[in-house]
């Protein structure tokens, strides 16, 4: 090669991994070819959690005429697995099966437990909606095992496979592969919505049952690939093993030592709460409050995952500069706490520009506090096992937010019944008093998330030797 030749080659390939995406979340132990392999198996998550929280939920309302108080029982059923998810990470730091592996066991765990929820699903919700022979209780008992089945199989797998990755890859690129295989997840949840919707848009039950039992066996089959020669097989003499199955209460004591560890979960359940607790009051505050238009509510979310977005390309620049996780996302917090009292505002300005603008504020603040929470959860796994560090953020995560959604949507519900009787009195017998409220509340629960994480942002000061890990393009989770 000329020596022209040979400087266009190194210019690309200086240029390679600062603009191609996750580029640089390669390394010589795990190969990008191999990296994205392994997150199949987020695509398989993301594809089942679009069943249950999104296309299902319309379907189960809309064609099949189930009551909305039970689809959203139905719906939250998954999340009482959420809290096991450290139990699963520890089960899978410390298990050592007949085949010499450790996380792969609980991935096909997880799978068999999707799959089979899967399975079953579409005979249930007919059986619940069109059986008129069958006894009441086989319908909805049927339907709810299929969700939590479902659940117990997301939570299992993701914990299991994110700990797998985090094995593979060398602490210097563990949160990169990590917010790689969050993008994933990200992607299979976005086709997946569209191919689901394309696929029912003629609905019949006979078209339900191939669409859901169709996302099985895919699941199966991803996962089948994502794992294939992933994690080597290492016999164990028996003192090894012995040391190894150490008890959970043993493992988790060890994770707590760590004195940020209990208060970082306790910010980040916070913080989740705080930013959750709007996703399902967001439109319906739109169009009843300031009368937008239904193509205008809709667009509200794009708007904000637009202020996500944004948030994530900032935290990118400001963790590649070495710059406190913990202050970025406290600064990710105060955002959103100034974006909710603008949404407050815009009632009574009655403004839509208002509202629009704190709806992207709050997207904003939201992407910095995710990507900064991430980064300093990565960094509390290095210095443990690494399946119950994730695990513990994953289950105080999901717990979080689906205890907001329900706090959002009940709060409101109930405030609302209360100001249209006359028991809040005249002053807050208005249709924005259950929005407000919830939206006051969220200012609150950040404000208490503060509190939290401020001795976490004072302490990092005064760790001079510590080195924020590197965070680019190829971190951003989505």
């Amino acid at each position: 090669m000329n020596p022209f030749g040979r400087d266009i080659v190194k210019a690309w390939g200086r240029l390679g991994p600062q603009f191609l995406p996750f580029a640089d979340a390669a390394t010589p132990e795990l190969p990008l070819g191999r990296l994205l392999r392994l997150s199949l198996f987020q695509i398989a998550v993301g594809m089942a959690t679009v069943l249950l929280t999104g296309t299902l939920n319309r379907v189960m309302i809309v064609e099949l005429s189930v009551p909305a108080w039970l689809v959203g029982l139905m719906v939250s059923l998954p999340l009482l697995f959420a809290p096991f998810r450290a139990l699963v990470g520890h089960r899978s730091d410390t298990h050592r099966s007949a085949f010499g592996w450790r996380r792969v066991p609980y991935i096909w765990y997880g799978t068999a437990s999707m799959f089979g929820g899967l399975a079953i699903m579409p005979f249930a919700l007919l059986v619940l909606t069109d059986a008129p022979d069958a006894p009441a209780w086989v319908g909805p008992t049927a339907a709810a095992a299929a969700f939590f089945f479902v659940g117990v199989g997301i939570h299992t797998t993701q914990t299991a496979g994110l700990a797998l990755a985090s094995d593979l890859a060398p602490a210097h690129a563990r949160p990169r592969v990590v917010a790689l295989l969050y993008s994933a997840l990200l992607v299979g949840m976005f086709v997946s919505a569209i191919v689901f919707g394309l696929l029912l848009s003629d609905f019949s039950a006979v078209r339900l049952i191939q669409v859901i039992q169709g996302a099985a066996a895919a699941s199966a089959v991803l996962n089948f690939i994502a794992t294939w020669k992933q994690e080597a097989r290492r016999t164990r003499s028996p003192l090894e093993k012995r040391e190894l199955e150490r008890p959970f209460a043993e493992s988790w004591a060890a994770f707590r030592q760590d004195p940020r560890a209990t208060r970082l979960l306790v910010t980040v359940a916070l913080g989740t709460l705080g930013f959750s607790m709007q996703d399902i009051i967001l439109e319906p505050y739109g169009g009843q409050i300031l009368g937008l238009s239904v193509g205008a509510t809709t667009l509200l979310t794009a708007l904000m995952t637009g202020g996500t977005l944004f948030g994530l390309a900032v935290a990118a620049r400001a963790l590649a500069g070495g710059f406190d996780p913990h202050r970025l996302a406290g600064t990710g917090i105060m955002i959103g706490i100034f974006g909710f009292s603008l949404v407050i505002f815009a009632s009574p300005f009655d403004s839509a520009g208002l509202f629009r603008a704190g709806t992207a504020l709050v997207g904003l603040g939201g992407g910095l506090f995710a990507v900064s929470v991430l980064v300093a959860a990565m960094d509390l796994a290095a210095k443990s096992d690494s399946g119950i560090a994730l695990g513990a953020w994953g289950a105080v995560q999901a717990t979080s937010a689906g205890v907001g959604l329900f706090l959002g949507g009940a709060l409101r519900d109930v405030l609302q019944r209360l100001a249209a009787d006359g028991s809040l009195g005249e002053t807050l017998s208005t249709p924005i008093t259950g929005y407000s409220v919830v939206y006051h509340l969220e200012i609150l629960v950040l404000f208490a998330s503060l509190v939290a994480l401020g001795p976490l942002v004072r302490r990092h000061r005064d760790l001079t030797t510590r080195h924020a890990p590197a965070f680019g393009l190829a971190q951003l989770p989505g």
